[in-house]
């Protein structure tokens, strides 16, 4: 009898391109820039990325082009959040203080800020030139494109 083993690489789609920005704008002030410089209309979506494992949420924005079969997300690869510290019981002050922990989306990318995952099967767009023109906003410090199959946390990546 022949054993037939399904690996979770089976069943993932890297139908899609993912672009990574170094930007220390506010997540809504860089979906209006992109939006506006890209022609796109990106949305906030209702509910956060929430990972239980992170105890993190993650920003996330979302538009779906239906003309050309593509959805857009802008989601943020950095959250900070704020945790009461830890303190010795013998201590003379009784001063709550508090630790600023960071949390990244994608571990393997952690300078960088932002990401946008562009999902299409025919890959009717053209890479380079969106780059370019997330590089002419001024507050943008740079963006690139990022091998999805050198990232160890892919499934990080499916929002819905």
């Amino acid at each position: 009898m022949a054993l037939h083993k399904l690996l979770v690489d089976d069943f993932y789609d890297a139908s899609f391109s993912l672009l990574a920005i170094h930007c220390r704008l506010e997540d809504y002030r860089l979906a209006y820039l992109l939006n506006k410089c890209l022609g796109l209309s990106l949305e906030r979506k209702p509910q956060d990325l929430d990972y239980n494992y992170f105890a993190a949420s993650f920003s996330i924005y979302e538009w779906e082009n239906t003309k050309l079969d593509t959805v857009w997300n802008l989601v943020s690869n950095i959250c900070k959040k704020e945790e009461a510290a830890l303190q010795s019981s013998g201590s003379l002050f009784q001063n709550p203080s508090t630790i600023t922990r960071t949390f990244n989306l994608l571990p393997e990318l952690k300078t960088v800020d932002y990401l946008i995952k562009v999902s299409n099967e025919q890959r009717t767009f053209n890479e380079k030139i969106i780059l370019n023109k997330i590089q002419s906003i001024p507050q943008v410090i740079t963006t690139y494109s990022v091998d999805v199959d050198q990232i160890k946390s892919k499934d990080h990546l499916i929002f819905d």
